[in-house]
């Protein structure tokens, strides 16, 4: 067997371990996490008094305009400066979250605004309350705008949690850079862990095609009824 096929053989199993354990637990929970504050922030900003949209659109701004791994170090290194000590994997956390928030709030409040007027106004007419038109009538037409790009989302956040090896996460990145440590064979390790975040991305895009594709003929069938 060549060296190089055995050394990608005996790895396997710490890469696909730090994969189970934090990759996707920490893209799981990043996105989650984001997703609720991105809706948050997309409602405080198209509906919330102009003081906390103020605060909104100021968040929104400084996170999009900075560099992810920045971020990443501001939270790591950073904070504990300020008294702040936080363990590696939270940091990370908030950090991958902050930043999912910022950009799917636009995701979000784009999806929204592009729902038709007359939605509003004919859940209003037959009585319903704000929370249950947004509930009952918005949100569910908003999130056939919105599933397309947050699926890209969610997709490069898996392949952003990269970025969590240099604040020491031991992640699917950092557990191959420790075995590059012992073995001295950067270009197989490296092209092995690129295999492996492009296995879990194109699995990944399967999914959001056929999650696109139910969406369309649910949205296809409920336009036919009206």
């Amino acid at each position: 067997m060549p060296h190089w096929l055995q050394l990608m053989i005996d790895s396997l199993g710490p890469l696909l371990w730090a994969a189970l354990a934090f990759t996707i637990p920490l893209t799981l929970l990043s996105f989650i996490f984001g997703l609720t504050l991105g809706l948050i922030v997309a409602l405080v900003r198209l509906f919330g008094p102009w003081p906390l949209a103020a605060i909104a659109r100021f968040y929104v701004w400084i996170i999009r305009g900075t560099p992810l791994l920045v971020q990443l170090f501001l939270i790591f290194y950073g904070l504990p400066s300020a008294g702040i000590l936080l363990d590696a994997f939270p940091a990370a956390l908030i950090g991958f979250t902050l930043n999912i928030g910022a950009y799917s709030s636009e995701i979000v409040r784009a999806a929204i605004t592009s729902v038709a007027k007359g939605q509003w106004e004919a859940s209003f007419s037959i009585g319903m309350s704000w929370t249950q038109t947004m509930r009952r009538t918005i949100l569910p037409q908003a999130a056939r705008v919105a599933v397309p790009p947050l699926s890209n989302t969610f997709i490069s956040l898996v392949k952003d949690t990269s970025l969590a090896a240099a604040i020491t996460v031991p992640e699917l990145f950092q557990a191959a850079q420790r075995v590059v440590a012992v073995t001295y064979e950067p270009l197989i390790l490296y092209i092995e862990a690129a295999l492996i975040y492009l296995a879990i991305s194109s699995v990944l895009s399967a999914l959001q095609t056929r999650l696109e594709h139910r969406l369309n003929r649910y949205g296809g069938f409920m336009e036919a009824r009206t």
